[in-house]
């Protein structure tokens, strides 16, 4: 909607969801770790884990949005210090400043998510996240154009419709999935706040939190680099990275429902279980994203459309997107891949080939093609597709190694041990 507005309006929400999403998405990755400390525990059948998992990443959430917050304070001095235009740092500045109030219920949401989805209980979270996004749409509509007697505020109102979001679907997840969370919420978990158990899982979650701030930081650097080329760069940018995000989604929900699968599998010690869903996972992600890739090579002067009218803008879009085509088989697959591993616990070694991949290989060729030689645009995105290549094919080789070993559950509390199936989630939480 935004992109209706103006080009320069566009940049703005651009380098001000790279900003957000650029720090905010660490304290994302660390709660992520909820993945294999809950569904490993519900394998097992230890309802006593599930509810110290869930109520201690209520505590970790509240704990990591208030430096994050503070951190997003800092997005005018920095975009100005890394040389984007000046005619799109205050509205971007402002948008990210309006968007602070959105951080601890979106990590809220992130908790509530994970364990919902490690008991496979998935209707809720698609009812919130399409209700959300149609709440989200409307305020657009309202406060960016200014309709029914609002105030037209482009970027800032857009902001303002993401933050009313955000508070709404925390809000209606913990409404819609109150069923299955009241057991694990009606009543302090003993040992909750114990550092040691805390600080067992911000190890396990923090390379999680690294390896995406890895990830989302290399685009987000095209993203600055787009910059210095001016204007249209960074919205024709946007509009590719939206499109290519928007096909992201499914095989990153595949590699959440593998961490869970997987993750159950680990917990009753089912190795065979294991295999078969890697299987499975790594078809359905790169299969979805060849269809992805077919369409975007095809048709992107169509998807471009959608986007924005502006001549310059447009041309460009349309060379990017065929290029965003050819990397979305490989995406598809590290994304899958870092969710199988999640389920098995391994969270340090994606860390490891992100940096590698990413930023020693991937980012030195997007310099090269995009000023040495003087692609531009193109060449910064052709060097991300390296990256891509070389970061899917290492994890998948990693999923591979990992898989031959035996299963090990996460324990964050030593003293966990599996109860037997006949105990209820009340008993258990009573001891």
């Amino acid at each position: 909607m935004v992109g209706r507005v103006s080009p320069t309006a566009l940049a703005a929400v651009a380098l001000g969801n790279m900003y957000f999403f650029g720090i905010s998405i660490f304290g994302m990755g660390v709660l992520m770790a909820l993945d294999p400390i809950v569904a490993q525990a519900l394998g097992a059948r230890d309802e006593l884990a599930v509810a110290r998992g869930l109520q201690r990443g209520l505590v970790l959430s509240v704990l990591l949005a208030i430096p994050i917050s503070l951190l997003m304070l800092t997005v005018k001095p920095v975009l100005t210090w890394v040389g984007q235009p000046a005619t799109v740092i205050p509205d971007a500045a402002g948008y990210v400043y309006r968007i602070v109030p959105s951080i601890w219920p979106f990590y809220a949401f992130v908790v509530l998510r994970q364990t919902l989805q490690a008991h496979r209980r998935t209707v809720p979270i698609v009812i919130t996240i399409v209700l959300a996004n149609l709440l989200n749409a409307g305020l657009n509509y309202l406060w960016v154009f200014g309709h029914l007697g609002f105030d037209a505020n482009g970027v800032l109102g857009s902001a303002w419709a993401t933050t009313v979001s955000r508070w709404f679907m925390a809000g209606l997840l913990l409404a819609l999935g109150w069923p299955q969370l009241r057991t694990y919420l009606a009543r302090r978990a003993p040992n909750l706040l114990d550092p040691l158990p805390l600080g067992r899982m911000l190890r396990l979650g923090t390379p999680i939190g690294a390896q995406m701030v890895i990830e989302v930081g290399a685009f987000g650097t095209v993203a600055l680099l787009m910059g210095w080329l001016g204007v249209a760069q960074v919205a024709a940018h946007q509009v590719a990275l939206n499109l290519a995000s928007l096909t992201f989604m499914v095989p990153l929900g595949v590699s959440s429902a593998a961490a869970v699968v997987v993750g159950h599998a680990v917990g009753r010690g089912d190795a065979a279980a294991v295999r078969r869903s890697t299987f499975a996972a790594l078809a359905v992600g790169a299969g979805f994203m060849a269809i992805a890739a077919v369409l975007f090579i095809g048709l992107p002067g169509w998807f471009a459309r959608l986007y924005t009218s502006d001549a310059d803008v447009l041309a460009l879009a349309v060379l990017l997107l065929p290029i965003a085509g050819v990397f979305q088989v490989f995406d598809g697959l590290q994304v899958v891949a870092i969710g199988l591993l999640r389920g098995l616990g391994d969270t340090q070694v994606p860390v490891v080939v992100n940096i590698l991949g990413f930023w020693f290989l991937g980012m030195p060729v997007s310099l090269w093609l995009g000023f040495g030689a003087g692609y531009g645009a193109v060449g910064l995105w052709w060097g991300l597709v390296v990256g891509l290549v070389i970061v899917a094919c290492f994890l998948i080789l990693r999923v591979k190694q990992r898989e031959t070993r035996d299963l090990a559950r996460v324990i964050i509390d030593e003293q966990a041990r599996p109860k037997p199936v006949q105990e209820s989630s009340s008993q258990i939480l009573a001891e």
